[in-house]
């Protein structure tokens, strides 16, 4: 099992930055490939940005790339999501979850593929 806990939202104007943290506990975190999703309402939870467990791979949604930077410090048991440039339609809740445990190096923008999940954190983004 694998306890997820993310913090770091709130409230910004267009073109300003934030940084999401999400702390996990449990199993080794290591082990765990990492995700971001996002979910405005009435719309699908959506893939973000993902990264692999050792950091060395990273994948980005289109509609992010440039913008946001997930990393993760294996030592801290912490991933984040570095979100620069904002605009009101990165508005959401976003989530961090885990993937599979194992020791294969590969990211995945599946939502499926994702064992664990935390209760999310509202990011707003005003015009």
């Amino acid at each position: 099992q694998v306890q997820l806990v993310e913090s770091g939202g709130g409230l910004v104007q267009a073109g300003g930055s934030l940084r999401l943290s999400c702390a996990a506990s449990g199993r080794t975190f290591s082990n765990y490939p990492m995700g971001w999703f996002r979910q405005a309402p009435g719309k699908e939870r959506q893939f973000v940005a993902a990264i692999s467990r050792s950091g060395d791979i990273t994948y980005y949604a289109d509609s992010v790339k440039g913008r946001f930077t997930i990393s993760r410090d294996n030592a801290k048991n912490t991933v984040y999501l570095q979100m620069n440039s904002l605009k009101p339609e990165d508005t959401a809740v976003y989530y961090c979850a885990a993937g599979k445990f194992g020791y294969r190096e590969y990211v995945t923008k599946m939502l499926g593929d994702y064992d664990y999940w935390g209760q999310g954190t509202q990011v707003t983004v005003s015009s």
